[in-house]
């Protein structure tokens, strides 16, 4: 992911979404509406086409409005969402107003096109101030995305039952195509500033994304040190901007610096498809986003974790190194006792050194079982960062079934090193079914891969047949892989695959060879008192893995995929 803060969704982007959702949404008849989390808001909208989902967020970080695909049902019990769906049962979507150029979007419903607007859904995308507000007929607030007090804002609070009030006026002047190049240069000369503050306070509906678009490294040259060959320029793109959003002519280019802009020259009419695709490019960049946050918030986790663990170990350790002197003890036992006529003071001490070398000679199975006990848990650890590692670098895969690992991971840790957590969570980890990767082998053999602990055990332990190969990396963490040898007889290629998953899912990935374990599985032994994945075997063949190999067969695959589903 490139290092670059996240594109927000300016005036412009906003105006080619409305464009094309106006093709297809207006008018429609709402039928669904779900919020899949806080600042989320899904909605269904059917028109003689089919239904179509879009997705209003007032998240701070990257408020927007896009096409998506048809989600997964979740969030259709929130608060916010009955209430909408009770508010715009059976009203179409007769209008998509956005007026000027203020990122404010009203989706205007009535019972029928013609009719008067009985409900209007506000979204408002202005950075931490995004809200979404539904409104009755007379422009009170019914619901809202979020309540804002009088502590929070002293220029525009807002709550359920207030009348609606739009945002203050922008400043600046609007945009004007038919204003001269002679008095559009003198307005942003006006001060002697840079032209990007220049172009912002001159002018509406003028974002950090627009001006990068518009006057690429000028944009922080002084309005006095340009000469007359780049203004002429810069008008150029001034007029080719305004152009566009006069005609709509707005077509998609995602960049390679991880942005995008929706307007260019040489455009004669506008892209269908743009919302959806825009959709998809805000999902993956707010889902790489999340997948990183969450990352860093289960390695602080781990973190926590591993030092509990290793002052247990060096406690537990401490504590043996004292059983040590159970044998002088019993020596000096046996020489007061040794005595020629010990007096009863010297037998009581000699008991009480006897009692305590038993003591202590007690305390070594216990103590060799905590430090069991907690070196499982360190290693356990270990296996679970070259998961975390795994999942953040696996660029093959989309990013929302990496963020669905990383939350079952983040459960699976939480049954295994936090016994106090809940019951009925645990409960539901358990009863779910693993789903490790899967691929097919070039001999046409399934090969399962385990990309958490409770994964790794189903497939070698609960799932292995008579004749499956157990692959891992030797004496490093990683991940299971095991070859289902028992449908058929497996060639070199397949065996070679395996191989080379088994390295690239360890964290010894970053070796040109790596050392590779294979073992019948039936050969593998379950560790008593071990967590889940953790296990012995006998015997077995050392095989080299190549980690890059691997890669570049699941970048294959996974291009391969998406070509045959035409995405």
């Amino acid at each position: 992911m490139a290092a670059t803060s996240l594109q927000l969704m300016d005036l412009t982007s906003l105006r080619a979404v409305l464009w094309d959702l106006r093709r297809q949404l207006v008018p429609s008849r709402f039928e669904k509406a779900q919020q899949p989390d806080a600042a989320r808001l899904q909605l269904g909208f059917r028109s003689l086409s089919g239904m179509t989902w879009v997705e209003l967020s007032w998240l701070a970080e990257a408020p927007h409005l896009i096409q998506i695909p048809p989600p997964a049902r979740q969030g259709a019990g929130s608060t916010l969402a009955q209430q909408l769906q009770h508010s715009l049962r059976q009203l179409a979507l007769v209008e998509l107003h956005q007026p000027g150029f203020e990122r404010v979007v009203e989706f205007r419903l009535a019972p029928r096109p013609g009719e008067r607007v009985q409900r209007v859904l506000v979204l408002e995308l202005m950075g931490r101030h995004s809200n979404l507000l539904l409104l009755d007929d007379q422009r009170q607030v019914i619901t809202l995305g979020r309540q804002v007090r009088d502590h929070q804002s002293r220029v525009r609070p807002i709550g359920t039952g207030d009348g609606y009030a739009p945002p203050p006026p922008l400043q600046g002047q609007p945009p004007d195509p038919q204003e001269s190049d002679e008095r559009w240069r003198e307005r942003l000369q006006l001060l002697p500033v840079p032209l990007r503050k220049a172009l912002q306070q001159s002018y509406q509906g003028i974002s950090p994304p627009l001006i990068r678009q518009l006057v690429g490294s000028l944009a922080d040259s002084g309005v006095q040190d340009l000469d007359p060959d780049q203004w002429r320029e810069l008008h150029r793109s001034w007029q080719c901007w305004l152009k566009a959003l006069e005609q709509e002519s707005f077509r998609l280019q995602l960049q390679e610096d991880g942005r995008y802009r929706v307007w260019g020259t040489g455009q004669d009419s506008g892209e269908p498809g743009l919302a959806l695709v825009l959709g998809r490019w805000y999902r993956e960049q707010l889902d790489q986003r999340a997948l990183s946050r969450r990352s860093d918030e289960v390695r602080q986790r781990l973190e926590r974790w591993r030092r509990k663990e290793e002052l247990a170990l060096e406690d537990q350790l401490q504590r043996r190194a004292a059983t040590a002197g159970s044998d002088d003890l019993q020596q000096q036992a046996d020489a007061l006792l040794c005595l020629p006529t010990p007096s009863r003071e010297q037998v009581e001490q000699a008991q009480k050194l006897y009692r305590r070398a038993r003591k202590l000679r007690r305390s070594v199975a216990v103590l060799e079982e905590r430090l069991t006990h907690h070196r499982r848990r360190l290693d356990l650890i270990n296996g679970s960062e070259a998961f975390i590692e795994d999942l953040q670098i696996a660029h093959w895969q989309e990013v929302a079934p990496r963020l669905t690992a990383l939350q079952e991971l983040r459960s699976e840790l939480e049954e295994l090193l936090n016994p106090g957590g809940r019951q009925q969570e645990r409960r539901q980890q358990r009863q779910s079914t693993p789903q490790p990767l899967e691929l097919v082998s070039p001999g046409g053999l399934l090969i399962q891969v385990g990309r958490n602990h409770r994964q790794n055990d189903w497939i070698s332990l609960r799932q292995a047949r008579s004749g499956d190969l157990w692959f891992h990396t030797q004496e490093c963490p990683g991940s299971h892989v095991v070859l289902k040898a028992s449908s058929g007889l497996p060639e070199d290629d397949d065996l070679t695959l395996a191989t080379d998953l088994a390295a690239h899912f360890s964290r010894a990935r970053g070796n040109s060879r790596v050392a590779v374990v294979m073992v019948p599985t039936m050969q593998l032994q379950r560790i008593p008192g071990a967590g889940p994945g953790t296990v012995r075997h006998r015997g077995g063949e050392i095989r080299w893995g190549e980690p890059h190999r691997a890669e570049q067969h699941l970048h294959d695959s996974a291009a391969s995929s998406l070509a045959s589903t035409g995405v």
